[in-house]
């Protein structure tokens, strides 16, 4: 159970991540009269929605290697294998995790499912190994009405996040809408308000649309021209070339581009690195190929209207390897510098898929 104290420091840390600035409104937030959390019972079957917020206990089961045929293998394209948990729950809300992000730490995450639902808490680590997930916290996505938006308007495929300070961008898939949420009015219990999108952005095939976010932040190492610009990346939606359709939303350059689409790789979440370089995790299936996933690495600077960038793979992965599908990417560097890559997996409620959480160095 978590207590009024400890959520308050929830949100201190969480906060910390998203914008130093943002910090004091967020701690006001989150009412120090509020009730403590307890954790919800299992839910209906077939029932994943979150309808209130509710504290959720997820056990976790180590991965201590990735290669599933050379267990000792560690090295893996430019990323080098640091530790992976299997997480499940009683809780039949937990699941369908699509995107995530991390404070600066590694430690405290946001996450949303597919299902309409915020997932928060924090990362426990043993060294430098991911040991466990605690304060765990689901909550449902507001609309601007305040009410969950699987209930008002039948939304949900929530299947991407970015973050910009004190405001939260998730995308919805099916829908291909946007909602930001401004997390200084109430952190996930906030409201949702629509973000406007280019009309092509309502042409994209079912169920193949919006699937990743990055927001471009204002204040970069290095001058760019996308600053303030979110990216919105559509997992298969075709330009006339074969290639995978994006938008800039916002910024001083809004408008729309192109991901060279090859090896029938589709999108399903991007992060923007410290180093002002964009990597794209990309997915595949297929019944004679199997699933198949890999990180593609672009230089945010050739993004541009009317542009159609690519970049090399630094990290392709299959069934021979501890995956699933993995929907969800991002970044954070440690005390000793290293950029740790973070991966989760999307279980799809199935029980033959899993909830992976895995973590990789950065090393070329």
């Amino acid at each position: 159970m978590r207590s009024p104290l400890s959520r308050r420091r929830f949100l201190r840390d969480m906060a910390a991540g998203l914008s130093a600035a943002a910090l004091p409104r967020l701690a006001q937030a989150q009412s120090a009269t509020e009730p403590p959390l307890t954790p919800g019972p299992a839910g209906r079957p077939g029932r994943h929605r979150v309808d209130e917020p509710v504290a959720v206990e997820v056990n976790a089961r180590p991965l201590p290697s990735f290669d599933i045929r050379d267990r000792a293998r560690t090295q893996f394209g430019a990323l080098e294998y640091r530790s992976g948990l299997i997480l499940t729950s009683s809780f039949s809300g937990f699941g369908g995790l699509s995107a995530l992000r991390l404070d600066p730490k590694g430690e405290r995450f946001i996450a949303v499912s597919d299902q309409g639902s915020w997932f928060t808490g924090r990362i426990v680590y043993r060294g430098r190994e991911m040991a466990g997930l605690d304060d765990v916290e689901a909550a449902p996505l507001l609309g601007a009405d305040g009410r969950p938006i699987t209930a008002t308007r039948g939304w949900y495929d929530s299947e991407s996040l970015a973050l910009d300070g004190s405001f939260a961008y998730v995308g919805l898939e099916r829908v291909n809408q946007v909602l930001r949420y401004d997390f200084s009015k109430g952190f996930t219990r906030s409201r949702g308000e629509v973000v406007p999108l280019p009309a092509a952005a309502r042409k994209f095939p079912n169920n193949k649309g919006l699937e990743a976010l990055v927001f471009v932040p204002k204040v970069m190492p290095k001058a760019q021209p996308l600053a303030g610009t979110l990216i919105a990346f559509s997992e298969r939606g075709l330009d006339a070339g074969g290639n995978l359709i994006a938008f800039l939303v916002g910024g001083k350059t809004p408008g729309q581009f192109s991901v060279r689409r090859t090896e029938n790789f589709d999108i399903s979440d991007a992060v923007l690195l410290p180093s002002g370089d964009l990597l794209i995790l990309e997915r595949k299936f297929s019944w004679l190929g199997g699933v198949g996933i890999r990180i593609r690495r672009l230089v945010l600077s050739d993004i541009a209207p009317g542009a159609v960038v690519d970049g090399p793979a630094i990290f392709n992965a299959d069934l021979g390897n501890e995956i699933d599908n993995m929907e969800g990417i991002d970044a954070h560097v440690t005390a000793e510098g290293e950029t740790v890559l973070t991966m989760i997996s999307d279980d799809n409620f199935s029980l033959i898929q899993r909830n992976l959480l895995l973590q990789f160095t950065l090393v070329d």
